[in-house]
């Protein structure tokens, strides 16, 4: 499978800004290792910092819309039958539809921090009928600074890029903890809310 992803890097390289953004939205790829990736360009002067940040929002969150019409157009059923072939799981899509019946559209933006559930949330939220420009709305905003924090490491680990997601993984963890807890500070907050006007 790494040298899979290699090849696929190698040969997207020469595409510049357009190959990150296409390698993100190659779903077998993980993102962490197209956004170093596009680092490692960064550190060699093929590509600029700031591109390389717009060119991964830009294709992370097309990725994403992408699951989004498809358990907008197809639901549960498409996604247990061709998921497998996205890396998707029956169970990622279990953990991602208790998350977003949990904590509703909120999490589209959390839950881009927090493992298994990133990588799923989208379809949920299309099963759903979230509207798009709320979807796309929360989706970019995470986008953003989860490709500044991947470009950069990228551009510090430079040919080791591939071992990004044992550089990263300090950092992950107390990240996910964390937004899960505002999440459900969050949902606790929309209960209390809503039980005012009963009282």
């Amino acid at each position: 499978m790494q040298d899979f992803v290699r090849v696929i890097l190698e040969a997207l390289e020469d595409l510049g800004y357009f190959g990150v953004a296409l390698g993100l939205m190659i779903e077998v790829i993980p993102s962490e290792i197209v956004l170093a990736y596009g680092g490692y360009l960064v550190s060699l002067g093929k590509i600029n910092v700031v591109g390389a940040v717009i060119a991964g929002t830009i294709g992370g969150t097309l990725a994403q819309f992408f699951l989004y019409l498809m358990g907008y157009y197809g639901g549960r059923p498409l996604l247990e039958k061709y998921g497998k072939f996205l890396l998707i799981k029956k169970s990622h899509l279990d953990v991602s539809e208790r998350w977003f019946n949990r904590y509703g559209t909120g999490v589209i933006f959390g839950a881009r921090f927090i493992p298994v559930v990133r990588h799923a949330i989208s379809i949920p939220a299309g099963i759903a009928r979230m509207p798009m420009s709320k979807f796309l709305f929360y989706t970019t905003l995470a986008i953003i600074p989860w490709s500044i924090f991947f470009v950069y490491l990228g551009i510090q680990l430079g040919e080791n890029y591939e071992n990004i997601k044992e550089v990263a993984s300090p950092y992950l963890q107390p990240l996910g903890w964390s937004f899960t807890l505002l999440l459900i500070v969050y949902v606790a907050l929309q209960w209390v809310k809503k039980r005012k006007p009963a009282n």
